[in-house]
Protein backbone atom coordinates (compact mmCIF):
# COMPACT_ATOMS: atom_id res chain seq x y z
CA UNK A 1 0.00 0.00 0.00
CA UNK A 2 1.47 3.38 -0.97
CA UNK A 3 1.47 6.36 1.39
CA UNK A 4 -1.51 8.11 -0.16
CA UNK A 5 -3.67 5.00 0.29
CA UNK A 6 -2.82 4.97 4.01
CA UNK A 7 -4.43 8.38 4.52
CA UNK A 8 -7.90 8.52 6.09
CA UNK A 9 -9.75 10.98 3.87
CA UNK A 10 -12.27 11.54 6.68
CA UNK A 11 -9.57 13.06 8.93
CA UNK A 12 -7.78 15.49 6.62
CA UNK A 13 -6.53 18.69 8.29
CA UNK A 14 -8.38 21.70 6.94
CA UNK A 15 -5.30 23.92 7.10
CA UNK A 16 -1.64 22.96 6.82
CA UNK A 17 1.09 25.58 7.32
CA UNK A 18 4.66 25.04 6.16
CA UNK A 19 7.97 26.68 7.06
CA UNK A 20 10.12 25.96 4.01
CA UNK A 21 13.57 25.58 5.56
CA UNK A 22 16.85 24.24 4.23
CA UNK A 23 17.30 25.86 0.81
CA UNK A 24 20.68 27.32 1.71
CA UNK A 25 22.06 24.13 3.22
CA UNK A 26 20.79 22.09 0.28
CA UNK A 27 22.69 24.36 -2.11
CA UNK A 28 25.80 24.40 0.07
CA UNK A 29 25.92 20.60 0.09
CA UNK A 30 26.15 20.81 -3.71
CA UNK A 31 28.82 23.48 -3.79
CA UNK A 32 26.36 26.14 -5.00
CA UNK A 33 25.25 29.48 -3.63
CA UNK A 34 22.02 29.86 -1.62
CA UNK A 35 20.05 31.12 -4.62
CA UNK A 36 20.45 27.72 -6.27
CA UNK A 37 18.52 26.22 -3.37
CA UNK A 38 15.77 28.83 -3.58
CA UNK A 39 15.31 28.11 -7.28
CA UNK A 40 14.93 24.38 -6.69
CA UNK A 41 12.53 24.96 -3.82
CA UNK A 42 9.86 26.07 -6.31
CA UNK A 43 9.40 22.45 -7.43
CA UNK A 44 8.72 21.46 -3.84
CA UNK A 45 6.00 24.10 -3.57
CA UNK A 46 4.40 22.78 -6.74
CA UNK A 47 4.43 19.17 -5.54
CA UNK A 48 3.08 20.11 -2.12
CA UNK A 49 0.21 22.09 -3.64
CA UNK A 50 -0.70 19.12 -5.83
CA UNK A 51 -0.52 16.71 -2.90
CA UNK A 52 -2.67 18.91 -0.69
CA UNK A 53 -5.29 19.41 -3.39
CA UNK A 54 -5.40 15.69 -4.15
CA UNK A 55 -6.40 14.70 -0.60
CA UNK A 56 -8.76 17.58 0.14
CA UNK A 57 -6.78 20.05 2.26
CA UNK A 58 -8.67 23.36 2.16
CA UNK A 59 -5.89 25.82 3.08
CA UNK A 60 -2.13 25.57 2.59
CA UNK A 61 0.07 28.38 3.93
CA UNK A 62 3.73 28.78 2.96
CA UNK A 63 6.17 30.94 4.94
CA UNK A 64 7.84 32.35 1.83
CA UNK A 65 9.62 35.49 3.07
CA UNK A 66 9.85 36.89 6.59
CA UNK A 67 10.41 40.49 7.64
CA UNK A 68 13.77 39.32 9.01
CA UNK A 69 14.73 38.10 5.53
CA UNK A 70 15.07 41.73 4.41
CA UNK A 71 18.33 41.76 6.43
CA UNK A 72 19.92 39.11 4.20
CA UNK A 73 22.51 40.15 1.56
CA UNK A 74 20.91 42.39 -1.05
CA UNK A 75 21.83 40.02 -3.88
CA UNK A 76 19.93 37.19 -2.20
CA UNK A 77 16.92 39.41 -1.49
CA UNK A 78 16.86 40.57 -5.11
CA UNK A 79 17.05 37.00 -6.37
CA UNK A 80 14.23 35.93 -4.05
CA UNK A 81 12.00 38.75 -5.25
CA UNK A 82 12.78 38.00 -8.91
CA UNK A 83 12.13 34.31 -8.30
CA UNK A 84 8.85 35.13 -6.59
CA UNK A 85 7.68 37.27 -9.52
CA UNK A 86 8.63 34.57 -12.02
CA UNK A 87 7.01 31.80 -9.99
CA UNK A 88 3.75 33.73 -9.61
CA UNK A 89 3.66 34.53 -13.33
CA UNK A 90 4.50 30.96 -14.40
CA UNK A 91 2.27 29.15 -11.91
CA UNK A 92 -0.94 31.20 -12.16
CA UNK A 93 -2.32 29.37 -15.24
CA UNK A 94 -1.77 26.00 -13.55
CA UNK A 95 -3.34 27.25 -10.33
CA UNK A 96 -6.45 28.12 -12.31
CA UNK A 97 -6.39 24.79 -14.11
CA UNK A 98 -6.26 22.94 -10.78
CA UNK A 99 -8.88 25.12 -9.07
CA UNK A 100 -6.42 26.72 -6.63
CA UNK A 101 -6.99 30.18 -5.18
CA UNK A 102 -4.02 32.36 -4.19
CA UNK A 103 -3.96 34.69 -1.19
CA UNK A 104 -1.19 36.57 0.62
CA UNK A 105 -0.58 37.83 4.14
CA UNK A 106 2.11 40.06 5.61
CA UNK A 107 3.43 43.58 5.14
CA UNK A 108 2.79 43.46 1.40
CA UNK A 109 3.41 47.20 1.02
CA UNK A 110 7.09 46.48 1.66
CA UNK A 111 7.37 44.30 -1.46
CA UNK A 112 8.83 45.77 -4.67
CA UNK A 113 6.22 47.33 -6.95
CA UNK A 114 6.54 44.69 -9.69
CA UNK A 115 6.21 41.92 -7.15
CA UNK A 116 3.04 43.46 -5.70
CA UNK A 117 1.63 43.92 -9.21
CA UNK A 118 2.18 40.27 -10.18
CA UNK A 119 0.85 39.09 -6.82
CA UNK A 120 -2.32 41.19 -6.97
CA UNK A 121 -3.00 40.08 -10.53
CA UNK A 122 -2.61 36.42 -9.61
CA UNK A 123 -4.87 36.85 -6.58
CA UNK A 124 -7.55 38.46 -8.75
CA UNK A 125 -7.24 35.85 -11.52
CA UNK A 126 -7.62 32.92 -9.10
CA UNK A 127 -10.21 34.46 -6.78
CA UNK A 128 -13.03 32.27 -8.15
CA UNK A 129 -11.27 28.97 -7.44
CA UNK A 130 -12.55 26.82 -4.57
CA UNK A 131 -10.61 23.52 -4.54
CA UNK A 132 -7.68 24.73 -2.40
CA UNK A 133 -6.54 28.10 -1.08
CA UNK A 134 -2.79 28.69 -1.08
CA UNK A 135 -1.71 31.47 1.27
CA UNK A 136 1.73 33.01 0.75
CA UNK A 137 3.21 34.68 3.85
CA UNK A 138 5.38 37.44 2.38
CA UNK A 139 7.31 40.07 4.33
CA UNK A 140 5.55 38.39 7.21
CA UNK A 141 6.24 38.45 10.94
CA UNK A 142 3.78 37.20 13.52
CA UNK A 143 4.87 39.82 16.02
CA UNK A 144 4.37 42.51 13.37
CA UNK A 145 0.91 41.06 12.63
CA UNK A 146 -0.09 41.04 16.32
CA UNK A 147 1.18 44.59 16.90
CA UNK A 148 -0.60 45.75 13.74
CA UNK A 149 -3.85 44.18 14.95
CA UNK A 150 -3.41 45.83 18.35
CA UNK A 151 -2.93 49.24 16.72
CA UNK A 152 -6.13 48.79 14.68
CA UNK A 153 -8.10 47.83 17.78
CA UNK A 154 -6.62 50.72 19.78
CA UNK A 155 -7.64 53.17 17.04
CA UNK A 156 -11.21 51.85 17.13
CA UNK A 157 -11.31 52.25 20.91
CA UNK A 158 -10.04 55.84 20.63
CA UNK A 159 -12.70 56.63 18.03
CA UNK A 160 -15.46 55.09 20.14
CA UNK A 161 -16.09 52.38 17.55
CA UNK A 162 -15.13 49.61 19.99
CA UNK A 163 -15.33 49.19 23.76
CA UNK A 164 -12.40 47.51 25.56
CA UNK A 165 -14.85 45.16 27.27
CA UNK A 166 -15.89 43.81 23.86
CA UNK A 167 -12.42 42.57 22.93
CA UNK A 168 -12.30 38.78 22.78
CA UNK A 169 -10.62 36.13 20.62
CA UNK A 170 -13.06 36.70 17.78
CA UNK A 171 -12.55 40.46 17.73
CA UNK A 172 -8.77 40.13 17.86
CA UNK A 173 -8.66 37.48 15.13
CA UNK A 174 -10.76 39.68 12.86
CA UNK A 175 -7.85 42.14 12.77
CA UNK A 176 -5.22 39.58 11.80
CA UNK A 177 -4.16 38.93 8.21
CA UNK A 178 -5.64 35.45 8.45
CA UNK A 179 -9.15 36.58 9.28
CA UNK A 180 -11.63 34.16 7.70
CA UNK A 181 -9.01 31.40 7.48
CA UNK A 182 -9.16 28.54 10.01
CA UNK A 183 -6.17 28.11 12.30
CA UNK A 184 -3.62 25.56 11.06
CA UNK A 185 -4.29 22.02 12.21
CA UNK A 186 -0.75 21.04 11.28
CA UNK A 187 2.50 22.98 11.06
CA UNK A 188 5.38 21.42 9.12
CA UNK A 189 8.93 22.76 9.30
CA UNK A 190 11.46 21.04 7.08
CA UNK A 191 15.23 20.57 7.63
CA UNK A 192 14.96 19.24 11.19
CA UNK A 193 15.06 22.64 12.91
CA UNK A 194 12.83 22.65 16.01
CA UNK A 195 11.44 26.18 16.14
CA UNK A 196 8.54 28.18 14.70
CA UNK A 197 10.50 31.36 13.83
CA UNK A 198 7.88 34.05 14.42
CA UNK A 199 5.32 32.34 12.16
CA UNK A 200 1.57 32.42 12.90
CA UNK A 201 2.19 32.56 16.66
CA UNK A 202 -1.43 33.35 17.51
CA UNK A 203 -2.86 30.91 14.99
CA UNK A 204 -0.76 27.83 15.89
CA UNK A 205 -1.71 27.81 19.57
CA UNK A 206 -3.18 24.30 19.20
CA UNK A 207 -1.55 23.15 15.96
CA UNK A 208 0.18 19.80 15.72
CA UNK A 209 3.88 20.24 14.93
CA UNK A 210 5.89 18.05 12.56
CA UNK A 211 9.64 18.44 11.96
CA UNK A 212 10.99 16.21 9.17
CA UNK A 213 14.75 16.31 8.56
CA UNK A 214 14.39 16.57 4.78
CA UNK A 215 15.64 19.88 3.33
CA UNK A 216 12.97 21.86 1.52
CA UNK A 217 14.22 21.38 -2.10
CA UNK A 218 13.99 17.60 -1.53
CA UNK A 219 10.45 17.76 -0.08
CA UNK A 220 8.03 15.80 -2.26
CA UNK A 221 4.49 14.44 -2.15
CA UNK A 222 5.59 11.40 -0.16
CA UNK A 223 6.95 13.63 2.59
CA UNK A 224 3.69 15.58 2.72
CA UNK A 225 1.71 12.36 2.93
CA UNK A 226 4.00 11.11 5.73
CA UNK A 227 3.20 14.30 7.66
CA UNK A 228 -0.53 13.76 7.19
CA UNK A 229 -0.29 10.12 8.32
CA UNK A 230 1.63 11.18 11.43
CA UNK A 231 -0.97 13.88 12.13
CA UNK A 232 -3.80 11.39 11.87
CA UNK A 233 -2.21 9.18 14.55
CA UNK A 234 -2.41 11.97 17.13
CA UNK A 235 -5.23 12.78 19.50
CA UNK A 236 -6.04 16.48 19.45
CA UNK A 237 -7.39 17.49 22.87
CA UNK A 238 -7.25 21.32 22.88
CA UNK A 239 -6.56 21.29 26.64
CA UNK A 240 -9.20 18.66 27.44
CA UNK A 241 -8.49 15.30 29.06
CA UNK A 242 -7.77 12.28 26.80
CA UNK A 243 -10.66 10.19 25.53
CA UNK A 244 -11.11 6.89 27.37
CA UNK A 245 -9.23 4.02 25.71
CA UNK A 246 -11.76 1.37 26.73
Amino acid sequence: MDLKEQINLEKIPRHVAIIMDGNGRWACHRGKDRNFGHEHGVSSVRETVEAAADIGVEYLTFFAFSTENWDRPQTEVNTLMELLVKAIRDETPELNEKGVRLMAIGDLAALPEQCRKELNEAIALTAHNTRLTVVMALSYSSRWEIINATKQIAAKICSGELNPEDIDNEVFESHLGTTGIPDPDLLIRTSGELRVSNFLLWQIAYSELYFPCVLWPDFRKKHFYQAIIDYQKRERRFGRIPQPQC
